[in-house]
């Protein structure tokens, strides 16, 4: 198979196909989701939670990302692998370039940033040293504490605007794919629909150009699963039908449904 590249996601987009997106944090896991057809995967900070039972993501080092990112990249292939950047790892675009270095060499084929338009000038930056980016916005899980918990964001006309207003500055800016992470379904289609880079939703409704779950949320392994989620390790699925369930549901449009979203 060939190896996707974000060149592969933009004509997907062109052609209006779904691609799919799935967490993974060691080789077995990403050999299975490369294997079931999943596009890109996401050595995600959410192995702080997953994996090491934290509360939060804060606590995961870029250390420990690079280790998993290291694991992962060794069973990828073909699937693209996007490398989370753990909090305070971009503080500064000195920060993230030495940063995103690491995750780089340890080898992902992009860094994913959660931030608004204070992040253009890192964008730049890495985009124009050859290290593509991929933008976060919505809920990002790092300014938890400043949100006050896990909570939708962009309901009222104001947010919604700065949502938008920021989506299209880094991409702008060289961000070359998009996360939109709980965000009122209406917002995330017209963000897919104004910009020409892929994005990606979660808790965002059908009109994105791909999805994303966290393995362990869409395995049934989560006490509490997040309204987004759809346990697929039903119906006397292995992992691997697991996986190729989920990548026939986005590509086909029966996930996300209306009850996995918000208004």
């Amino acid at each position: 198979m060939k190896a996707v590249t974000i060149r592969t996601l933009q004509e997907m987009k062109r052609e209006r196909r779904r691609f799919c997106c799935l967490t993974a944090y060691d080789a077995s896991f990403a050999r299975a989701a490369a294997s079931a057809g999943i596009e890109t995967i996401l050595v995600g900070d959410s192995l702080g939670m997953v994996l090491q039972g934290h509360a939060s993501t804060l606590p995961v080092t870029i250390e420990e990302m690079a280790y998993h990112t290291r694991c992962v990249s060794r069973g990828a292939a073909p699937a693209l692998v996007i490398g989370d950047m753990p909090f305070m790892s971009y503080a500064t675009p000195e920060d993230a370039m030495r940063n995103a270095a690491m995750l780089m060499q340890a080898g992902a084929h992009m860094v994913k940033l959660e931030g608004g338009a204070w992040l253009v000038d890192t964008v730049q930056r890495l985009s124009e040293r050859g290290v593509p980016v991929c933008a976060h916005l919505g809920l990002t899980p790092q300014s938890v504490n400043s949100f006050g918990g896990f909570v939708v964001q962009g309901r009222d006309p104001v947010a919604a605007q700065r949502i938008a207003d920021d989506a299209k500055a880094l991409a702008d800016a060289g961000a070359t794919l998009l996360v939109l992470e709980c965000v009122p379904r209406a917002l995330a289609t017209d963000i897919t629909t104004q910009l020409t880079v892929p994005v990606i939703g979660i808790g965002a409704g059908a009109g994105t150009d791909a999805q994303v779950l966290v393995m362990h949320d869409m395995l049934g392994m989560t006490p509490r699963p997040p309204r987004f989620v759809q346990n697929f390790l039903t119906g006397g699925r292995d992992i691997a039908s697991a996986f190729a369930a989920y990548a026939a549901a986005v590509r086909d449009g029966s996930f996300p449904q209306p009850e996995h979203g918000f208004d």
